[in-house]
């Protein structure tokens, strides 16, 4: 029976960077579907670290579809210190206001047009993303606005009998409630990266590694991956 009830269960897309956010979406994502993984490669400085945090998650949780795809041209463009290397990768302040040098420009529209295309062909009905807006770098494709325009997108630019809807379980979560709520669900945060500069052991002072460092140390929780240095 319970083979039965997998069977019947609706086909969603997780967008899996490999970081702590993507990882608790789609642990939110799995109580209620069947879960598609898909993650792309876009030039990004630890490429080969979060492909392996892929990984090692879809194997977590036995998915069978993945999908990874490269769009290095966001390397070719530029204009980051994720996927330019001269310009560095800058000390997290977390009191700052300023969009932070890591902001890939329009960088999830591409992840998403991807994803409803893969949507389309695979009959997935939801795409969930790890996005976060209210305690998060800034950037401003990771506002509920840009969600909402984007569905809106999706109903005009897709076959009249597709409904396909992009879901942000996280959007309005602290990074403390995130840790929590991956602890309640058992995703293995473990497995996760966030660094934005480093391969081996996470930098702890790039703005991703700082956000997820004081959503453990507030959650009091200790983080299980390793860092070189703690701000």
């Amino acid at each position: 029976m319970g083979s039965d009830q997998k069977s019947m269960k609706e086909l969603a897309i997780a967008l899996v960077s490999g970081g702590m956010d993507s990882c608790v979406s789609a642990a939110i994502a799995k109580q209620n579907y069947e879960l598609a993984f898909l993650h792309v490669n876009y030039g990004q400085r630890t490429e080969i670290r979060e492909l392996q945090a892929f990984n090692d998650i879809a194997d977590y949780y036995d998915v069978k579809k993945r999908l990874v795809v490269s769009i290095e041209y966001l390397k070719s463009i530029g204009g980051s210190s994720l996927t330019d290397d001269n310009i560095p990768v800058s000390i997290a302040d977390l009191n700052s206001k300023n969009i932070p040098t890591s902001y890939v420009p329009f960088r999830n529209t591409h992840l998403l047009a991807i994803a409803v295309s893969w949507a389309e062909v695979i009959g997935a009905v939801k795409i969930f993303i790890g996005a976060v807006e209210e305690d998060s770098s800034g950037y401003p494709d990771c506002r509920k606005e840009y969600y909402h325009a984007f569905n809106k997108l999706i109903e005009v630019g897709t076959k009249p009998e597709t409904h396909i809807e992009v879901v942000t379980p996280l959007i309005d979560m602290k990074k403390h409630e995130i840790v929590k709520k991956g602890i309640e669900l058992n995703a293995p945060l473990h497995l996760t990266w966030s660094c934005y500069k480093n391969n081996d052991v996470a930098c702890g002072v790039c703005d991703s590694c700082a956000l997820r460092l004081r959503g453990f140390k507030n959650a009091g929780v200790k983080d299980p991956i390793k860092y070189a240095i703690t701000i």
